[in-house]
């Protein structure tokens, strides 16, 4: 299994829609950061799918090494 790749140290501020389905890019390397396009494949690593529960904006790790995933837990500062 291959190790995630940080995108950026620093979260993604993103508009989420309530009920909406997302996939956040586990393994650092989709070109639609925060999103998963299919990039992991053959990596041994895949996305995490959350449903947002409110239309707001939500802060999704950047440094792919957060405890919270999807979300920012502010990891990136100590990498």
């Amino acid at each position: 299994m291959a190790e995630p790749i940080p995108a950026q140290k620093e979260p993604y501020g993103v508009n989420v829609e309530a009920g909406k389905r997302y996939f956040w890019c586990a393994c650092g390397r989709s070109a639609n950061q925060p999103f998963c396009d299919g990039s992991h494949q053959g990596t041994g690593l895949t996305p995490v799918p959350f449903t947002a529960a409110a239309t707001e904006e939500v802060w999704l790790c950047g440094c792919k090494s957060t405890g919270g995933k999807p979300f920012c837990d502010g990891t990136h500062e100590s990498l």
